[in-house]
């Protein structure tokens, strides 16, 4: 599929069916990640897997936007590895790892499953409930899954500012 055909094929999927992600399905998903680029090629990004109705149990503790998907993705960097800019002490790691998310949320797309990000949720909670080291640091939980049937974009899915509004040339 052509790109920019996938990107805007791609919507918040917050309805799933029950059926299992296939292991080869999250294998190609992650590789995906794996590859993504991150800040001076130092890939900070750590992917917890919740695939187990335990995993998935615990997770429903920190956040109501779970969608009870069967399969979601805790993504979060170490920020002992994350490049810091040298100008301001600016830790990318959160800029890294959502490039990582992104990138496997069209993949995601691409294989024929949906998901949704999700910011909203307690990093605290997250933490405590998956015993995540000091460093590891949680940015955005990824539900995926096969979507239901009546899984539908939301309504202003495709409405989008005309490209002046967003992009600026040589000055603001």
């Amino acid at each position: 599929m052509d790109f920019l055909e996938l990107a805007k094929e791609r919507y918040s999927v917050r309805k799933f069916c029950d059926k299992k992600v296939e292991k080869e399905k999250l294998d190609l998903i992650l590789e995906v990640g794996r590859v993504a680029p991150t800040a001076v090629n130092y890939q900070p990004q750590r992917i917890l897997v919740l695939d187990t109705e335990d995993a998935l149990s615990k997770l429903k503790t920190c956040t109501t936007y779970h969608f009870h998907a069967p399969l979601v993705l805790l993504i979060c960097y170490d920020n002992t590895v994350s490049w810091k800019r040298s100008y301001d002490s600016k830790d990318m790691g959160e800029v890294d790892v959502s490039i990582v998310a992104t990138h496997m949320m069209l993949e995601v797309t691409n294989l024929g499953l949906g998901s949704t990000w999700v910011g909203h949720f307690d990093p605290q909670k997250i933490k405590e409930v998956f015993e995540l080291p000091e460093n590891i640091i949680p940015v955005a939980i990824l539900p995926i899954g096969h979507p239901d049937e009546t899984s539908v974009p939301h309504p202003l899915h495709d409405k989008r500012f005309d490209i002046g509004v967003t992009v600026f040339y040589d000055s603001f």
